[in-house]
Formats: structure tokens, sequence, C-alpha cells
């Protein structure tokens, strides 16, 4: 994901992730993704003998939890070192206190789990400089396996490559539309890279969840900022909010239907309660009219005569329903055009121009404002100087 148009304020000032040169796969594990906003910040935590627990995250949207059974005091933001199946794993502390036990709750995790390992220690500099040297590889490593992957023509797709701090374990994500049979692709690994290698299956939204994006909304992506659990979206979500099922408008990044299409969806069911069957028909004695198309805001419905399909009735909800109820009752209405809606024009006030300042032609004149003014003739006309001179002569000869 490119850290520029980024929301998260992880990145600095021209655009670069804050702590590596990665392009957004940072030490802080790339802008923070899935970030969760403790509001139990302020709450001491229980002085009870119950564990602790704290949230680590790794690479894009990945977030385990471990128990802090030796109850060191780390604070978010800081980089520990957790226990893992072989050797040891480093990650950045997410969440602490009393939320992450919320938290445990909401996704079905047992506190007293066999599955929940070990907050080992504090992050070392011997630990962060074997992290960051596995995070190196990961871009050479996805690249090579994605050529093995096309040499032995598996039908599968490879997103993502994570290792272990302690390079020991790497788990390669990919996606299959069916079952692949890899066991020659681990084989080639094991033997190329000398490690344990675990391939995972994720989904479509799952890969956009960790790649990143922005959305047609200018947004970053639900899937990697916030949105954790992926409900199934169908296309009568877009039919109940009355919106053409266009595919290439409907699909997200990840080539599914956008999960933004269910976020509203419930309110728009209950309003097309209201609403009489797009199916029924109006029956006048001009003809039978039908639904063409509904605004659920407006609470609006367009009929249409089958002999003018072009032209388009504009009635509100009560009044559809007081046709039909009409003709339930074996009664026909004359025309539609009585029980039509007329919508209210409100006009605006107008503007006069005054002063001509508001005239866009006004500089278009000829010689623009520098025009010259004609001077008015002062009276006596162009010898009004001459009796002054005659009379000066007339003095010089007397004296």
């Amino acid at each position: 994901m490119g850290c520029k148009n980024c929301g998260t304020g992880g990145c600095g000032t021209n655009g670069t992730p804050a702590g590596c040169k990665s392009n957004g796969n940072c030490g802080t594990s790339g802008c923070n993704q899935l970030e969760v906003f403790d509001w139990l910040a302020g709450m001491k935590v229980s002085m009870s003998n119950e564990p602790q627990f704290v949230e680590v995250r790794f690479k894009s949207t990945r977030k385990e939890y471990y128990k802090n059974s030796d109850l060191l005091d780390v604070g978010v933001g800081e980089v520990v070192a957790v226990e893992a199946v072989t050797g040891f794993d480093v990650g950045v502390v997410s969440l602490t206190g009393e939320l992450v036990r919320l938290q445990m709750r909401k996704y079905k995790i047992k506190p007293d789990s066999r599955d929940i390992r070990k907050l080992s220690r504090k992050a070392t500099v011997e630990d962060i400089e074997k992290w960051q040297a596995a995070q190196a590889k990961e871009r050479e490593t996805l690249v090579k396996t994605r050529k093995t992957i096309r040499d032995l023509k598996l039908n599968m797709k490879l997103s993502d490559v994570e290792y272990q701090a302690d390079e020991q374990r790497a788990t390669f994500f990919y996606i299959a539309e069916e079952r692949v049979d890899f066991r020659q692709l681990i084989k080639v690994l094991a033997d190329q890279y000398r490690v344990r290698v675990e391939m995972r299956q994720i989904g479509a939204r799952q890969e956009a969840g960790r790649v990143g994006g922005i959305g047609s909304c200018g947004r970053e992506l639900c899937c990697s900022t916030w949105l954790t659990d992926f409900r199934t979206v169908s296309t009568s979500a877009a039919r109940y909010q009355q919106l053409s099922i266009n595919p290439m408008k409907l699909a997200g990044q990840c080539g599914k239907l956008k999960c933004c299409l269910n976020y509203e969806l419930d309110s728009y069911v209950e309003a097309i309660q209201e609403f009489p069957s797009p199916k029924v028909k109006l029956k006048t004695k001009k003809g039978v009219a039908f639904h063409q198309k509904s605004d659920i805001f407006k609470g609006m419905m367009w009929f249409s005569y089958a002999s003018a399909p072009n032209e388009f009735i504009p009635m509100k909800v009560d009044r559809v329903k007081e046709v039909i109820a009409l003709n339930e009752k074996g009664k026909e209405v004359e025309d539609l055009k009585g029980f039509s809606f007329i919508e209210e024009i409100d006009i605006e006030p107008s503007f006069e121009n005054v002063f001509g300042q508001d005239d866009l032609t006004r500089f278009d004149r000829k010689g623009g404002d520098k025009r010259k003014k004609k001077r008015k003739p002062k009276p006596g006309g162009k010898n009004r100087n001459k009796p002054r001179t005659q009379s000066k002569e007339i003095k010089g000869k007397k004296g």
C-alpha cells in the first residue's frame, strides 16, 4: 500500500514509512493496520491472580495474543520477542490491559487454552537485527517462489511471504480456486531456503487486507483498516438499494462484491417493506400501468402505461396504495395523472446587476478603460487668447 495516502499518521512528511525503506512493510508492520482504539487505557489492571495477556502485531493484519506470565512492564509500540512453534518470533505490542481480555472474548479465545504461547522478553538489539534481516529476504523469496510455481505449472497465486524472526520458518500465503498438490513445491522451497515451509491458503478479501490499497471512495480499504469479519455479499444487496448491476462498479479491489454493500442493507430492507410490490399493476380506464422505478428516500414510485412506456408518472407510496385498494374492490380510476405528485419548485430570487460590475464582457470594449475623454470647449473658442495679445500691443504703442 502506498504510504503517501495513508490516514493513520504513521509516515513521515515526505510520504515514506517511519523507520524503514520497504514501502509500507516497515518495523511498525505496515502503517498499523487493523488498529484498535483502547477505550480502557485509563483503567487499572485488576490485581487478581488471573494471567495477563497482550496483543502483538506482526506483518500486515496478523495479530496474536500472548500470555504475560512474567508480568513484564511492556507498553503499546514496544518490540517484544515471543515464543513460536520452533524458536522465537518478534513483533510489536499493539494492545495491553483489560481490553485484551475483551478482544479475546470477541474472537472466542479461551484464556486457559494451550494454544496461547508466552511472551518471552523485550526484544534485544540482536533480536531486532535478526528480525530486520529476515524481513529483507521476503521480497526476493516472493519473486523466486512465483517463478518456481510457474515452472511446476501449479494453479495457484502466491500473494505474500512472511519469515519468522529467527529465520527457522517461512509462511507462504496463496490463493487457489481448487485443491492444489504442492508437495513438490514444499520440497523445492525447503531445499532452496533451508527453512520449515508452511503453506496457508487465504481468500481474495484476506489478500486485499494484507496488501492494502485505496478504494473507489477515496479512503483506505476497510479490510486493511478495521474490518475483521468478512460476510458474504450477494447481488440482492445491490437490488434492494436500487443500484445498477454493473460488475465494474460493484466489485472491489479483490474482484469480489464490495463489503460496503452490506453496511446499509438492513435500513433499505426495513424501508422497502412500506412499498408495494414492484410486480403490481395499476388498472385504469386508460389502460394498465406498470412499475418502472422507485426512490426509497423520497417515498416515490414511477409508473407508465403500456401504450406510452417512455412517459413516467411519479406517485407517492400512499397514492399508489389508494389505487391498489380501489382495484381490489373492482374499481378503476380514470387516469393516474390525477394521483401523480407535482413537485413544487422553489423560485430563487433574481439578482439585478445595477452597476455593471459583474458583467463578464466589461473588459471586451475597444480601448479598455484607457479611452480618451473628449474635452468640452471653453467659452471663447480657439482664439480666446487673441484679445489679450492685442491689448498688450496697444499699450506698447501708447508708451
